[in-house]
C-alpha cells in the first residue's frame, strides 16, 4: 500500500521489440557537467515482511547463496524488516516461530539468525515494531530483544507500518489522523526509552503521500530522529494500466511529493529514505513486474530517487503480506530453499556498478526517446548510465563534457523487454551461487572530444570515461 499513480494508458501488454534492422535510431546528445552530490554508501537496500525473519534459515548467515546475492549488490546496505505483517506479529522469545501473514511469531532464535545474516552481508537494519495490535509490553520486549540481538547494526525502529492507513487496515476504528498516531508514537517511544535510553527512531513510514504527516513529524520530533521514511508503488497490480509501457513512463505525478520530501528533509536536517517500494502494490503483476522491463525501471528509479536527495531505497523482496512471493522480488524464492537473481535484481546490480563516487549534472537531449541518463565520478573515471526505455527506437548517443582518453561500455540487456531469462550485465548473468563475474566491456569510439554510443531499444549501458 502506498502512493499510487493513476492513468488510463491503453494496452495490457508491451509490444515485442522489432528486429534491429527495422528500427529507427534517434540522435541523442549528453553533456556531462558539474558535481551534484555524494550518494550514501548504504543507499542500496532490500525490504522484507516480518514473516521472512520468522522463516527459519532464510535470513541467516548459513544461507550462503542469499548472503552472496546481497553482498553482490554492495558491501554496505540496509535491510528493512516491517511491512503489513509487522502489525500482525508478536514476539515470543522461547516460542515456536510462525510466518503466517496475520499470525507471525518471532523468536530469540529468529533474531539470532538475523544477526548472523547481517554480519555475513555487512548490512545494517531498520526494524518495524507492531503498533497495529497496540500491545505496549510486547513491543517493548521485542525492541529490547532486537537491540540485544543485532547491536550496532540497528539503525532505528519504526513504530507502525503505514499508520496513515490504519483505519483502512482495521487496526483502528474510525478516523485516525496524524495527531492520533503521534500521540501513540510518543507513548510507545517513551516506554521503549525507559529500557533502551539510546534507542533511535524513524518514521512516519507513510503510504498515501500524506505529506502533512511527514512535515509534522519532522517538526514535532526535531533533533530526535534518525530517519524520515515513506513508501511508494507506481499503482496497484489490479489496475488495468499496470503495463510495461506504464511502468517505464516518466512518473510525473509523484515528482511533487519527492520534491516535498526533499524540502522537509533539508529543513529538518534529517535524511529521508524510501524504506518500502516496488513496481505495483499487491505483489506485482506477472508479465510486467517479473520481466527485464522491471530491471530498466528499477535502475532508472534508483537514480530518480537519489536526484531528490533520498538517502536510500529498500526494494521489497520475497514473501509479501499475502503470504506469496511477489512478482517484483529482486531475489527469487521457490519456497524450497532455492534463491536466485530475478529480473529486477539486474537493475539494482547495474545501479551498484554505475553509481560510484559523486553524481554529476547532465544536459540531455533525448531526441524524443523515452531515454534517461545519469553520471557519477570516482577519481579520474566518470561512469555514465544511459537507459533506453523506448520500446522500438534505438539511440545514437553523443557524449561530451569529459576529456576522455579511453571509453568502454558494459551493457544491460535481454532478449526482449518481456524476457524473464537470459538477462545479462556485461554479457554475464548472476551465477547460481549468487556471484557475478563482473562482466565484460567493449570499446567506445572517441572522436572530436566526444564518445559515440549505439544503444538499442529496451536496454541500458554503463559507459566508463577515463581521463
Amino acid at each position: 500500500m502506498t502512493i499510487t499513480r493513476r492513468s488510463v494508458l491503453a494496452g495490457a501488454a508491451a509490444a515485442p521489440l522489432l528486429p534491429h534492422a527495422a528500427r529507427a535510431a534517434n540522435n541523442v546528445s549528453i553533456r556531462i557537467g558539474r558535481r551534484l552530490r555524494a550518494v550514501p554508501p548504504d543507499y542500496m537496500g532490500l525490504g522484507f515482511e516480518a514473516s521472512s525473519v520468522a522463516t527459519p534459515g532464510l535470513l541467516s548467515g548459513d544461507n550462503h547463496t542469499y548472503v552472496q546475492l546481497v553482498r553482490t549488490l554492495g558491501a554496505q546496505g540496509v535491510i528493512r524488516v516491517g511491512g503489513n505483517v509487522s502489525d500482525f506479529s508478536a514476539y515470543d522469545a522461547s516460542g515456536t516461530s510462525k510466518n503466517l501473514p496475520k499470525d507471525t511469531v518471532l523468536t530469540r532464535e529468529n533474531l539470532r539468525q538475523l544477526r548472523s545474516f547481517l554480519d555475513a552481508t555487512g548490512w545494517k537494519l531498520i526494524w518495524g515494531l507492531n503498533l497495529g495490535t497496540g500491545k505496549l509490553d510486547n513491543m517493548v520486549e521485542e525492541a529490547r530483544a532486537v537491540t540485544d540481538a543485532v547491536g550496532d547494526r540497528l539503525i532505528a525502529f519504526e513504530v507502525g507500518n503505514e499508520p496513515d492507513l490504519f483505519s483502512r487496515a482495521g487496526h483502528r476504528q474510525g478516523p485516525y489522523d496524524y495527531v492520533a498516531w503521534h500521540t501513540e508514537f510518543r507513548r510507545f517511544k517513551a516506554a521503549i526509552r525507559e529500557v533502551l535510553p539510546r534507542a533511535a527512531f524513524a518514521g512516519p513510514d507513510i503510504a498515501t503521500g500524506a505529506l502533512d504527516w511527514m512535515q509534522s513529524f519532522a517538526k514535532d520530533e526535531a533533533g530526535d530522529l534518525a530517519l524520515l521514511t515513506a513508501h511508494h508503488y507506481i499503482t496497484g497490480q489490479a489496475n488495468p494500466a499496470a503495463t510495461i509501457d506504464f511502468m517505464l513512463a516518466e512518473e510525473k505525478k509523484y515528482q511533487p511529493a519527492l520534491s516535498k520530501f526533499q524540502a522537509i528533509s533539508q529543513d529538518a536536517r534529517v535524511p529521508w529514505r524510501m524504506c518500502e517500494t516496488a513496481s505495483f502494490s499487491g505483489g506485482g503483476r506477472a508479465g510486467v513486474s517479473d520481466t527485464f522491463a522491471a530491471a530498466l525501471w528499477a535502475l532508472d528509479y534508483l537514480f530518480v530517487l537519489s536526484s531528490y536527495g533520498c538517502s536510500g531505497v529498500n526494494m521489497e523482496t520475497g514473501v509479501n503480506h499475502l503470504g506469496v512471493i511477489s512478482k517484483y522480488t529482486p531475489i527469487t524464492d521457490d519456497l524450497a530453499g532455492h534463491h536466485a537473481a530475478g529480473p529486477e535484481y539486474y537493475g539494482l546490480l547495474a545501479f551498484a556498478e554505475g553509481d560510484k563516487g559523486e553524481q554529476l549534472s547532465l544536459a540531455l537531449d533525448a531526441g524524443g526517446l523515452n531515454l534517461t541518463a545519469y553520471a557519477a565520478r570516482s577519481g579520474a573515471t566518470v561512469t555514465l548510465t544511459v537507459i533506453n526505455k523506448d520500446m522500438n527506437r534505438d539511440a545514437s548517443v553523443s557524449i561530451s563534457g569529459v576529456s576522455a582518453k579511453q571509453a568502454q561500455v558494459m551493457r544491460l540487456s535481454a532478449p526482449s523487454l518481456t524476457a524473464t531469462m537470459g538477462i545479462t550485465l556485461g554479457g554475464a548473468s548472476v551465477e547460481a551461487n549468487g556471484k557475478w563475474s563482473g562482466g565484460k566491456s567493449e570499446p567506445v569510439k572517441l572522436s572530436g572530444g566526444k564518445a559515440m554510443l549505439e544503444l538499442p531499444a529496451g536496454s541500458a549501458a554503463l559507459v566508463t570515461l577515463t581521463a
